[in-house]
């Protein structure tokens, strides 16, 4: 079948089977741990994987876990438009994992929590925790659902695949093995679906390097098309990607995810010790970059073959994330069931993203909303509800799967709504760990601030969009029959384009080859605000902008507001982030730096030899007492008895 002069290609059986094979497996697994073991009848087993995890399951869970759809097909995308740029966020990301190890990891594994949120509580005030568990809860069902509705819109528009067949059968299978096989469930299928995208990643980089001519060619392609960028040290923070903002910025959007996440602090917490845990966490690295290595080679290889010819210029696809199936069913389609390894590739990225998100949801709204409103429950009573709380909210993630299509640029915002969202909470963690004055007041002021403040820039800059430089795209190598994009919108697939819209889409592109690239389309003659310059800031600097706006005014609040004092606060809450950077320093020096915290005293020791199980009896114990204490001195009784 042809559409705009491109022939349209359709699954296979062989793909179908491919695929079913994914979803068999991906259910058997959950099948295996709810008849096994436990059977996922504790919550310590179903949340917690009975604390009782291998490295291996936990290194590729933590990889799988933000290893989404996005990334196979965002990723490619991005550097099949943009270049090479986003590969840099190894660097920024090896840094953030390292650092997470020193200095997160330990005060969560100490502390033993199923919730990450239950930190807050302990360091600020209830108000604070409820703020992050809700935020959290809201943005991970919708950035979920939109993360099952773009995979297969994608896969539906270029491979003929039934839009909704796809949504329900990955929606499905994923919420019925996240709900009987529970954490360990979720980490082996998380292992398998990791080894599935890595070979259809495989299958693209090596088919496309045979048809472009080999690696070399590839490479002297991209240099060409202006694609091969790995240092630009230009100090505007407007630029898009530099290194300043990659390797800087992307430094707090890596500790946002592997520090303060839900999904992968809980996967940490299964490990049976620290050790294991950070052993488990240095060896992601290698598979982020694994995993990105691959995604940034299939875009350079996908350039070198349609450099001349681009897709979307020519109405074949309509937006840039299609541009990888479009790629396989072009040159794959010819092998029975590889292109059905590809569509089982991004359901695996899809798939990973949503068993991890369920399971934290489920977590957190156990431990954070049901725990303090039925707080009598026995053990069995809550894995159930656990359990309910999975199918809840899988079943909310469908829905808002299927309500996606309606919501038009709408989705596009909502997902960089939850990006906006991960700074403000490192930002309300940093402040609690690293600096003891902060009091409740300081903590709930700079959240709340912060949150204003990068989703008023980050709203802006969708609603205010700038122009800015792209490297160029071309058609001059196209079949005379292929048409331009057509600017109305118009199906692609069905109807020719508008030959106008080719000589001005020319025209614009030869008139800014000279500069070595092309505009996107922006806002054209609108009028900007007067604040339209905190707009033009690039997306990678926001999380920092979140996480210092969060610190500077939470302090400053404090300050104003009687801060916390150093000495009353439970050393196990604080960062002891001198001693370990800088544990060379004379002990005097680090003394003071302490700010008066009471590191290594006695009674903190002695607390770290307790099981999780004592210390959340032992804290409900305190809470008991310190609810008859005068006000004055029941933190101080909290963070002795502690």
């Amino acid at each position: 079948m042809t559409a705009g002069g491109h022939v349209v290609r359709y699954l296979s059986v062989a793909d179908y089977v491919v695929f079913s094979v994914l979803l068999a497996v991906s259910a058997a697994i959950g099948l295996y741990y709810a008849c096994t073991g436990g059977r996922q009848r504790t919550q310590r087993e179903f949340l917690m994987a009975d604390r009782s995890m291998s490295v291996l399951p936990v290194t590729m869970s933590l990889l799988a876990s933000f290893s989404s759809a996005i990334t196979v097909l965002g990723t490619t995308a991005e550097i099949y438009t943009n270049g090479t740029m986003y590969w840099n966020n190894l660097v920024s990301s090896v840094f953030s994992m390292v650092i997470c190890s020193r200095l997160f990891l330990p005060i969560f594994f100490d502390l033993g929590m199923t919730s990450t949120y239950e930190y807050l509580e302990k360091r600020f005030s209830k108000s604070v925790r409820r703020l992050c568990s809700f935020a959290f809860m809201i943005n991970m069902v919708i950035y979920m659902g939109l993360g099952l509705y773009a995979p297969a819109l994608a896969l539906s528009v270029v491979t003929g695949m039934s839009l909704w067949g796809s949504i329900l059968s990955m929606g499905i299978v994923c919420t019925f093995y996240t709900t009987i096989g529970g954490m360990k469930a979720v980490m082996w299928t998380d292992t398998f679906q990791v080894v599935v995208m890595v070979t259809g990643f495989l299958a693209v980089i090596i088919q496309g390097s045979i048809e472009a001519g080999g690696l070399g060619r590839v490479w002297e392609i991209a240099s060409q098309g202006h694609r091969l960028e790995i240092f630009n040290f230009d100090p505007d923070p407007r630029v898009r990607h530099t290194n300043w903002n990659i390797w800087v910025g992307g430094v707090f959007v890596s500790a946002s995810i592997y520090g303060v996440n839900q999904a992968q602090v809980q996967r940490y917490l299964s490990c049976p010790t620290l050790a294991k845990a950070r052993t488990a966490l240095y060896l992601n690295i290698v598979g982020i970059a694994v995993i990105t290595s691959c995604a940034c080679l299939s875009g350079l290889v996908i350039y070198a073959r349609y450099h001349d010819c681009d897709p979307l210029l020519t109405g074949a696809i309509t937006s840039r994330d299609q541009i990888l199936p479009y790629f396989v069913m072009d040159i794959l389609s010819f092998l029975p069931g590889m292109p059905g390894l590809f569509v089982a590739c991004v359901a695996s990225g899809a798939l990973s993203t949503l068993s991890s998100g369920l399971n934290s949801l489920a977590a957190v709204t156990l431990e954070d909303f049901v725990k303090p409103w039925l707080p009598k429950l026995s053990d069995i009573k809550y894995t159930t509800i656990s359990k309910a709380l999975v199918l809840l909210h899988g079943v909310l993630m469908v829905l808002v799967a299927s309500f996606a299509s309606l919501l038009g640029p709408l989705a596009q915002a909502a997902i960089s709504v939850f990006g906006m969202i991960s700074g403000p909470i490192l930002g309300i963690f940093i402040l609690g760990m690293m600096f003891p004055c902060a009091n409740s007041t300081g903590g709930l002021v700079g959240l709340l601030s912060s949150l204003v403040i990068t989703l008023w820039i980050g709203i802006g800059s969708i609603v205010w969009p700038r122009r800015r430089w792209m490297p160029p795209v071309s058609t001059d190598q196209c079949p005379v029959n292929l048409t331009a994009t057509n600017a109305t919108g118009t199906d692609l697939h069905s109807v020719a384009m508008d030959t106008t819209n080719v000589t001005q889409t020319t025209l614009l592109n030869s008139t800014l080859s000279s500069l070595g690239g092309n505009l996107t389309s922006g806002t054209g003659g609108l009028n900007y605000p007067p604040e339209a310059a905190l707009y033009q800031l690039s997306y990678a600097w926001l999380a920092a902008v979140a996480v210092l706006s969060c610190v500077v005014i939470g302090l400053a609040v404090s300050f104003l507001t009687d801060p916390q004092d150093p000495r009353e606060v439970n050393p196990r809450l604080i960062i002891p982030i001198y001693d370990r950077l800088f544990c060379c320093l004379p002990e005097k020096v680090r003394k003071v730096l302490r700010c008066g915290v009471r590191y290594g005293d006695e009674d903190a020791d002695d607390t770290k030899a307790h099981t999780s199980a004592e210390l959340e009896e032992e804290g409900t114990m305190t809470k008991d007492k310190t609810n008859s204490k005068p006000d004055g001195t029941a933190q101080q009784q909290e963070a002795t008895s502690l």
